[in-house]
């Protein structure tokens, strides 16, 4: 089997859509007929399980792993829908210090064996789950919403991530909850405020949609639904990460935008690209 591609996404802060983000990138590299596994490294405050649909199918957790109790090919949790999508769940009763990086390491270097992407959903912040989580990863996502605080603590993340060895060929950015007619009005963060502040790779741009907040909740990711506009963006991005030379353009296209405002949005963000 080819090598494995680690990918850790991350953000500076909560509440930005990474797990959300994590889920749907997931099921679209799967649909692809990739074998892909996505980690829930939030020790103690799992959700990825519940985007997924897929808590009450967890039996095992990173935890019984660590603890010697199971190997990691035992805890994985088979998606109930994409075949080629695993889920190893993170335990709500630990706490995050009873897993070090170096337990990461050994449990992806097994994973690596069996899957073509594996996906570290790392916990927000910068404490021991972010160390966790990027130190087996080869490339960083960074997802981050166009407010100042995200943006803030986006920029500190990739500090941290270029002092860990990252850098610009293997750190990409995710602007997600984009509200094109804000941006044309001044009323959010502007294309040239993320640039000055991040100036990493975009290799994704997603709309905000009360559609992705109701698969959400429903525990159906939206990009299992091939009719939803927004699925669209996250199979952008899977094709992106797997190789494909897909322009940023095609994020918008047959999504209830703004056109007009959100392609003079591209045309500055493409400007770092």
């Amino acid at each position: 089997m080819k090598q494995s591609k680690i990918i850790v996404v991350t953000s500076g802060k909560g509440g930005v859509g990474k797990t959300t983000t994590t889920a749907n990138i997931g099921v679209s590299l799967a649909q692809k007929g990739f074998k892909v596994c996505v980690i829930d490294a939030d020790i103690g405050l799992k959700n990825l399980d519940l985007v997924l649909g897929l808590e009450n199918r967890i039996v095992y957790t990173i935890i019984d792993i660590v603890n010697g109790n199971k190997k990691v090919k035992d805890t994985l949790v088979k998606h109930k829908t994409v075949k080629n999508l695993n889920l190893l769940a993170s335990s709500q009763v630990a706490n995050k210090n009873m897993v070090e990086p170096e337990d990461m390491v050994k449990i992806v270097d097994e994973l690596t064996k069996m899957f073509d992407y594996i996906l570290i959903d790392s916990p927000a912040g910068i404490e021991r789950g972010f160390s966790n989580s990027i130190k087996a990863a080869q490339h960083a996502i960074v997802v981050t919403t166009p407010d100042l605080t995200a943006i803030s603590d986006a920029d500190r993340v990739i500090g941290l991530l270029e002092n860990e060895g990252f850098n610009d060929n293997n750190i990409s950015l995710i602007v997600n909850r984009i509200k094109p007619k804000m941006v044309e009005k001044k009323e959010m963060l502007s294309p040239d405020d993320i640039k000055e502040a991040l100036a990493i790779n975009l290799i994704g741009i997603i709309p905000d949609s009360e559609e992705i907040i109701i698969s959400t909740n429903e525990g159906k990711p939206i990009a299992l639904d091939s009719s939803k506009s927004v699925a669209i963006n996250f199979n952008n991005i899977a094709l992106r990460i797997s190789g494909e030379d897909v322009p940023i353009e095609e994020d918008i296209k047959n999504n209830n935008v703004d056109t007009e405002g959100f392609f003079s949005f591209l045309k500055k963000m493409i400007g770092r690209r």
